[in-house]
Order: C-alpha cells, then structure tokens, then sequence
C-alpha cells in the first residue's frame, strides 16, 4: 500500500479523493509534529493545575461545573469515549471510514488539540496496517462534533468496540492485536479531542462531492450522445453564446459538448433543410444546467476543502497566546450547507438527464427514432420501463435534495441549543448518487440505441468509442430480454468512470474539484 505524506492545513481534494478511491496510507508531514507536541505539553500543564479547564480536568456539556481529580484524567476520557458510543444503522463503508481517519488526523495535525503524538502515530499505523473501526452511520446531529460516530472510532482505539482487520470484523482489541498494535491509554482532554470535530460530516459530503463530479463527467457524455440521437443542433453550444454570460461552468460544459461531438456524420447529416427551428431545453440547454450544477459543486468543494483542513475540536489550545479556550469549531454549518449545495447539483443533473431520456423513447418528439426505442415495436416493448425508472429515481431525487441544514433541535439539556444537521444531510448523497449512476446510466443505453439507429451515418469518434465500451457488456437491444442486469451494468460503467473512460481525458479534465 502506497503511503502519502500529507501537510495540515494545505490538504487538497485531489489528495483526499486519492484515499478514498485507491486506499492509501496517509502519515503526517514532520513540520506538524512540534505543534503537536507544544499543545499536548500545554494540555498537561493545565492537567495538572487547579484551575478549571473545560473538557480537560471537568465534566463535559452541561457537567462543566463538576471538577474532575487529577487521577482521575484517564477514566473520565474513556468514560467520554465509552458513554458517547450511541451509533445506529448500517456501518460507513471501508473507504469513507478511512477518510474520516484521515481528516481526523489533519484536525489533530493543526496544533490545537492537546493531543499527544502517540495519539496522532496509532491513527497513522491503523490506516497503514487496515484496522478500520466499525462506525455506525447514524447518531449524529452535526454538532459539539460528529459525536457518536467519532467515539465509536475513538474506541476501537481503546480496544474497545468494533473494528474490521483483513476482511473479517472483530473487537477493536483483537484487531488492534492481529495488526500488531497496542490500544491507546488516553490522557487529558484526548477523548474530547478525538470525538469533537466535523470528520464523519465531512467525509460523507466528500464522498458525496467526489461521486457527484464523477456523474457530471458522465453526464456531459450522455447528453453529446443524446444530441446526436435525436439529431440535434450543436449552435446552442457556440462559445460566444457562453462567454456573453460568464459563468464558468456552463463556459466549460459547452465546450465539452462541442469536443465530444466534433467530427460528427450525424450531426453534419442535417445543418441544411432541418425543418425544426429549435430543440427542448433539455438538449439546447445543457450548459446552463450542468454548467450552474458544476458551479455549485465547485463551491461545495471550496468549503469542504478548508473545512478538511480545519480545526474543529473544543476547547482549542492558542499555544502563540498561551491560552486553552472554548469555541464553537465543531458546528458543522458550512458542511451541511454544502451538503445541500452538492443535493441540489445531483438532482439537477439526473432532472435534465431523465428529460433526455423522455425525448428518445417519445416517436413524436425523437426526430424518427422508432417508438421506445426498439425495432419492433409492439410485439417488444424495449426501453419504455427503464424510462420509467428513470423517472421513478428522479422523483427521489428531487424529495432527498430538500435542505437539510434549515433544521435543527436542542440536545444535551439545551446547551446544545442549534444544531446542523450536517450528518445525515451528507450521508443522503450516497443514495441520490446511486439514484444518478441509474439515470445516467439508462440515458447511456437510450443514445447509444439511438445513434445506432441513425446508422449508416456516425456519430464522432470520441462518442463511437463510448457506444463501443457500453457494447462490450451491454448488447444491443433487438428484442425484448430481462433487462434488470443492463441498467445496473450501465449504473456500474458511470459509477466506475468506465464510460468517460473512454475519450479523451483532456475534454473532460476540468469536471472535478
């Protein structure tokens, strides 16, 4: 396993979308260490002294005013760790779990936590070695931190809990022994350190962001294929129409639209004689859709990646002014508004998508492409369902981009008064990119279909090599079949990336964060 060094506070998306995709292990640069160690020796100091210091010699929430012995330091950290393990639901998938860890690790690595570094070298040698811990995905309301999903990593750190080694689920202490590692002891304010913060938010609106920009790669693709297929015109995407507005994303998506489709037989096919004078906006308004969609995962992606490289535990420690103080870091506002920006781009896409796809399968509207797409209609009823679904998955779509951030309640005796819901309004992004990667997906199968119709004419090159990827696993549709296994064959070749795979990479290099 590759290992990346990574610098708190200059952490990029295209680093953090590495580990989540391809696994790396992730340490620490050295010039973190030295802050990291000032805190911690400032923690120890404070642990030490008579003054009340919150969350290192007190109680937590509305048990600040109780004064905690110093001996006691060591229990009331896993006592927090232990009480705190209220997790529900499915487990985060492997990948976003070691994502979390990661942006832990750069929260700790900014210096401000009190941590010591033998906290910051377990986390680093559980990624090396694969001990992910077992995180419920539910339980948290983006507020005072992601606090039950975090303690139940902080305690398979402890060697309590659950955690996952070589495939094969286990105690957190049997995990931690098979990979030759030994639980963690943790001393003043750690176990607040280690379960205030954003991380679990973050990393599902990460993983979210991540297969989102996949989807818009995708979806420009599909939609150059579903010009061609109902012969439509490419003068909506001249790039003087684009540059009079300005907006970066839609300048972008047009000329994307433009390289894929250039060289195209059918589209030179019918530039003269073309009785329709202009087409659906589904078609003619591309750029301005999945352009503003793309904007506004670029401004997602801009918070996320400060928020990655946050500090965002409480009490903070300001070693340059001496001074331990309580904030409000772990409120994971800007996170849930970026979740919802990121909902709101996935629905919009797959809305334009699913229109494509109602504009081939409809004979009156398609330009001569034969009913649903088949060639003997009637007796077979070709793709006419799978626009059905299509829709069907829109419609969730559009009732999961509802904001998520607009919502809040009191917890924890009304100290904890407004929260942000940022967890599960990011962890929604898994299921409407799942929806997208089968709209997407079934619009790949409807253009394909379409732009074999136009045969003998071609479309572009670039696009023929697309149909031909689809064709290794998906057959042509002459007649009727069991047509489940195509359109999650289709979702996977989006969700992989196989299908922008197969142009070039520099038409679409600039779709990501």
């Amino acid at each position: 396993m590759s290992e990346l060094i990574l610098i708190p506070g200059e952490t990029t998306l295209a680093q953090l979308e590495s580990v989540w995709r391809e696994g790396h292990a992730v340490r620490l640069a050295d010039s973190a260490r030295p802050g990291i160690a000032a805190s911690a020796a400032r923690i120890a100091a404070a642990a030490s002294g008579d003054v009340p210091v919150y969350g290192v010699n007190t109680g937590f929430g509305k048990l600040a005013s109780i004064k905690i012995k110093s001996e006691d330091t060591a229990t009331l950290q896993r006592n927090l760790i232990l009480s705190h393990c209220c997790g529900v639901g499915e487990p985060v998938e492997p990948e976003t779990t070691r994502l979390l860890m990661v942006l832990k690790l750069l929260s700790l690595g900014r210096g401000a936590s009190g941590v010591r570094p033998e906290v910051i070298a377990l986390i680093e040698d559980m990624l090396a070695k694969g001990v992910l811990p077992v995180i419920p995905s539910q339980g948290s309301v983006g507020a005072s931190g992601d606090l039950a999903p975090l303690a139940h990593m902080a305690a398979a750190m402890l060697g309590e809990g659950r955690a996952t080694f070589e495939g094969r689920e286990m105690s957190g202490a049997e995990a931690l022994a098979a990979a030759g590692l030994t639980p963690v002891v943790l001393a003043a304010k750690e176990g607040l350190a280690l379960i205030n913060g954003t991380q679990a938010s973050t990393a599902f609106a990460l993983a979210g962001l991540f297969d989102a920009f996949a989807a818009a790669r995708a979806a420009l693709v599909t939609s150059s294929l579903s010009t061609d297929a109902i012969m439509g015109s490419t003068a909506p995407f001249f790039e003087e129409i684009h540059t009079l507005r300005g907006h970066r994303g839609q300048i972008l998506s047009a000329r994307v639209i433009r390289g894929l489709m250039d060289g195209s037989e059918i589209r030179e096919s019918h530039r003269e004689g073309d009785t329709r004078v202009q087409d659906p906006y589904c078609i003619r308004c591309q750029p301005q859709v999945t352009g503003a969609c793309i904007d506004l995962l670029w401004q997602a992606a801009r918070t996320l990646e400060i928020e990655s490289n946050a500090a965002t535990d409480n009490p903070l420690v300001l070693v340059g002014a001496d001074q331990i103080v309580s904030g409000g870091n772990f409120h994971a506002e800007p996170v849930a508004f970026a979740a919802d920006q990121i909902a709101l781009a996935i629905s919009e896409i797959g809305a334009i998508s699913q229109r494509r796809i109602a504009l081939m399968v409809d004979p009156t509207l398609s330009h001569d492409l034969p009913p649903f797409l088949t060639p003997d209609p009637g007796l077979n009823s070709g793709l006419m369902i799978a626009e059905v679904t299509s829709a069907a998955l829109m419609s969730e779509n559009k009732h999961l981009a509802n904001p998520c951030s607009t919502d809040s309640t009191p917890t924890s005796a009304n100290q904890e008064d407004h929260v942000s819901m940022a967890a599960h309004g990011a962890r929604r992004l898994k299921r409407m990119n799942e929806n997208l990667a089968h709209i997407i997906g079934i619009e790949a199968l409807c253009a394909s279909a379409g732009v074999e119709f136009r045969a003998p004419l071609k479309t572009s090159a670039a696009l023929q090599s697309v149909i031909a990827t689809l064709r290794q696993t998906i057959p042509a549709l002459a007649q009727d079949r069991y047509m489940a296994p195509d359109l999650s064959e289709s979702a996977r070749l989006v969700r992989e990336g196989v299908l922008t795979g197969a142009v070039a990479p520099e038409l679409l290099a600039e779709v990501r964060p």
